[in-house]
């Protein structure tokens, strides 16, 4: 069975890094790369129903945005490479969306990038990449 490796991406440095590692080892190994985003999204609102057309309608702009700024440029790259890529972008907490993705794809791992940083915010509500390994169905790749 060949590996699908989902990759949390951002455009980031950090998710960078964890792209070219998935596209390298899905390039030896036969296997293919998920590139998943999230963004952020609160359920918990109390709003009135012309406010939650408002947000509905802001929420399909930020998915063609995330499609078109983010994931077409980084899918034309690892196209390039000759790696079967797929992409999905979702609303929701990241480390459960991501973890959630693995499930409904049989995916076999996640790859997050470590931008390093800790900063007072990660220390008291804890990182990505610590809430992914807690909760993830697969083994979770963590690149520096």
């Amino acid at each position: 069975m060949s590996e699908k490796l989902v990759v949390g991406y951002d455009g980031s440095a950090a998710s960078d890094r964890a792209l070219n590692f998935a596209v390298e080892r899905a390039k030896k190994e036969g296997g293919s790369v998920l590139l998943a985003h999230v963004l952020e999204w609160s359920p918990y609102s109390f709003l009135t129903p012309q406010e939650l057309e408002e947000r509905h309608k802001r929420r399909n702009e930020e998915l063609a945005r995330a499609k078109e700024a983010l994931m077409d440029p980084a899918v034309a790259r690892i196209s390039e490479d000759g790696v079967k890529v797929e992409t999905e972008i979702r609303y929701g907490h990241i480390a459960n969306t991501l973890a959630a993705i693995c499930s409904d794809t049989n995916a076999t791992q996640i790859v997050i990038g470590r931008d390093g940083e800790t900063s007072i915010g990660a220390r008291v509500f804890g990182s990505v990449a610590s809430s992914l390994a807690q909760v993830a169905p697969v083994p979770c790749t963590i690149v520096p």
